[in-house]
């Protein structure tokens, strides 16, 4: 069928929208666009997403989202089986995480979403303060540092031990000062995937009478049915607050999260009013106020029926995954287990003979997704592994990629950077470039096509070793222009 972009000579309908299209067209539409997505399912997406394996868990999840995709959480009087379904959802996190009488929570719309809040409640709960700031190590989520940016809340940066990639408490009871409202540690790392020592970490901040976050954002619903080396729970004294996403090992569709706080106290800081306009009292208790009903009864209906016995089973799946694949590719020449993992992520990093950019390409080449990650100080360049249930029967199909690949990446060898290009890229202000040198720098990291339009290519690795040599804040800068340039608006 021809649309009516392809027949409106004026332009005036670039969308294609005005006359509608029927169903059978649009859902044509969306499948042939879904086709050039990474898959959500067969555990084949180390990144990203999630997978249970369980066809009738994702099924129900479906039914459920589309049950409430019209509710709104924004008023619990006005459905109260939603407000029903949060404090549910709390109460089974709250029996996971060791939270005693009185602890509370609060469903968000993810990870970052649930970081943020913590860092707002521990700023509005130091309300003495003037300039705060948190404590977290360099292993921390990036999603502190967008919460103290969103927030004003000054991030104190503390390397982690160099040996085990954990935080190092010494050197964050150094940093803390007066202006310390909160001190963070994570469950596990996003990064290496190893468990910081949260007794230790939440010890420095009982001692400064400030917070202590843990972001058990990946680890919160898988942990607690495995053997850990480290208490991260709220059984460990001076811990005020988790945050767990239920999207992730709880395998509900996204986007859901939970935070939950040791008392109401220590909530209140993140929840909102105005009546200071005519409309109706705005009252919300987190960043969003008008927000779909449907992850929240999704994820309900989800963890109700896998139960606590049947993630117990998913989360020890998950994890012999990550044993079995650890024990492996240590026999894979070129490759080494950067941290020894603690819960179901996996970093690797190589010898030098190759480079984890070209890696990641043959393994896309041979239908497996795994994540990047840069250079970081003195640590190399990563390749980062989520294990979900659903990738534990392919384990060995996944090895046998992972060799051919590293053989493949060896015999081509690491993607050279030219010297002069990476002193000049060294050298660049980022806050001083305009239009005309953006447009230089897509050009030479190889984003540009002949009419300098952006382009992305088939194999990123020559990008992302570009990428590797930029500074942090150039490597950002080129990256926003990207994702500006990404989000603007053509005629289909």
């Amino acid at each position: 069928m021809t649309g009516p972009a392809d027949t409106d000579p004026t332009g005036t309908d670039p969308t294609g929208l005005a006359a509608g299209r029927g169903a059978g067209h649009v859902l044509a539409e969306l499948r042939a666009l879904q086709a050039h997505d990474l898959p959500t399912h067969g555990g084949r997406t180390l990144a990203y997403v999630y997978d249970s394996g369980l066809a009738d868990a994702d099924a129900l999840g479906r039914e459920a989202l589309a049950m409430y995709s019209s509710s709104n959480g924004l008023d619990p009087t006005a459905f109260p089986s939603l407000l029903q379904m949060e404090n549910d959802l709390v109460a089974e996190a709250a029996a996971l995480l060791d939270a005693p009488p009185g602890a509370v929570g609060s469903v968000t719309s993810g990870g970052t979403e649930s970081i943020l809040l913590a860092v707002l409640a521990a700023r509005e709960g130091a309300p003495g303060v003037e300039a705060p700031s948190m404590v977290l190590p360099s292993s921390a989520h990036a999603a502190f540092l967008k919460a103290g940016h969103l927030l004003g809340v000054r991030p104190t940066v503390v390397d982690v031990d160099p040996t085990t990639l954990r935080a190092d408490p010494a050197a964050m009871r150094a940093a803390v000062d007066a202006s310390t409202v909160l001190v963070v540690a994570s469950a596990p790392s996003y990064a290496h995937g190893v468990l910081d020592p949260v007794a230790d970490v939440a010890a420095v901040a009982a001692e400064r009478g400030v917070r202590c976050h843990v972001d058990a954002c990946i680890g919160g619903w898988v942990l607690p049915h495995l053997e850990v080396p480290e208490a991260w729970t709220f059984a460990v004294d001076g811990v005020t607050s988790v945050s767990v996403d239920l999207h992730k090992y709880a395998y509900t569709p996204k986007g859901v999260s939970l935070l939950v706080h040791r008392d109401a106290a220590l909530r209140r800081g993140h929840f909102f009013a105005s009546a200071r306009w005519p409309g109706y009292t705005m009252l919300n208790s987190t960043v969003q106020s008008t927000k779909s009903g449907g992850p929240l009864a999704a994820a309900w209906a989800v963890t109700r029926h896998i139960g606590r016995e049947g993630y117990a089973r998913l989360a020890r799946e998950a994890r012999a995954a990550t044993v079995d694949l650890t024990r492996a590719v240590r026999d894979v020449e070129g490759l080494r287990v950067v941290a020894e993992p603690d819960s179901t992520l996996l970093a690797l990093a190589t010898d030098g003979s190759c480079d984890v950019f070209t890696l990641a390409d043959e393994m896309l080449a041979r239908g497996w997704f795994v994540q990047p990650q840069m250079t970081f100080g003195a640590l190399p360049p990563t390749l980062h592994l989520t294990l979900s249930a659903a990738t534990a029967p392919s384990v060995p199909e996944f090895v046998t990629a992972v060799k051919e690949a590293v053989a493949a990446a060896r015999a081509s060898g690491p993607v050279p950077v030219d010297p002069g290009l990476a002193g000049m890229l060294a050298s660049l202000d980022p806050a001083a470039l305009d239009e005309a040198g953006f447009a230089r720098l897509l050009a030479a990291a190889g984003l540009a096509g002949p009419d300098g339009e952006l382009t992305l290519p088939q194999r990123m690795a020559p990008v992302n070793a570009l990428l590797d040599v930029c500074p942090p804040p150039l490597r950002e800068a080129l990256l926003l222009g990207v994702l500006d340039r990404l989000s603007r608006p053509t005629a289909r």
